[in-house]
Formats: C-alpha cells, structure tokens, sequence
C-alpha cells in the first residue's frame, strides 16, 4: 500500500471493526451489570477494573505506549459503566433518540 487512500481506507475499515468489538462488548458489560443489579452488586468494582487495565497493557505490543493503552482502556470502561448505569436506571439520563445518540 503506497497511497494514501489505500492508507485511509484500511483505516476506515478498522474503525467499522472497532465500532463493532466496542458494541460487542459493551452488550457484555450490560449483561454483567443485569447481573450486578440481581446479585446486588456494586456497579463500581475498583479491583475488576484494574485488572482489565493490566490486562490491556500486557497485551500491548506497541506502538502505542502502555499509557496511551490504559487511558483508552479508562475511557472504554468509562464507558460500559455509563450504559450499565442507563440501562439500570433510564430515567436518571437524557433521553436518546432510535439512533441511540444523545439529543
């Protein structure tokens, strides 16, 4: 790949992967926090969260610095703990439209 449009296309097609891997895995966290809420758990877990970030450092092969990796990571879970926390209680957010984006 020489052009900058392959480039830009091939970047194009990862982000579709990684809408589609970040849905899937907030479907995940959604099921988790159904579980949570009928074990009445807390939503918050600080030692299941710091797992997941070493995790995802211990699988970083690079470029990306292990820091730029855990913020991601703070950010995705960020995240997954918002819609766990719609999903549990929808009248405490603003509403979303069909789309699923904020109006």
């Amino acid at each position: 790949m020489s052009l900058l449009s392959d480039w830009r296309r091939r970047i194009d097609d990862i982000d579709r992967k990684l809408v589609e891997l970040l849905n899937e895995r907030s479907r995940c966290a959604l099921e988790i926090g159904k579980l949570k809420q009928a074990q009445n758990l807390p939503l918050y877990q600080p030692d299941r969260e710091r797992e997941v970030l070493e995790n995802a450092e211990h699988s970083n092969p690079g470029p990306l610095s292990d820091a730029a990796i855990r913020r991601l990571f703070e950010r995705i879970i960020d995240e997954a703990r918002s819609a766990e926390r719609e999903a549990m209680h929808p009248s405490d957010h603003s509403p979303r439209d069909v789309s699923g984006k904020d109006r």
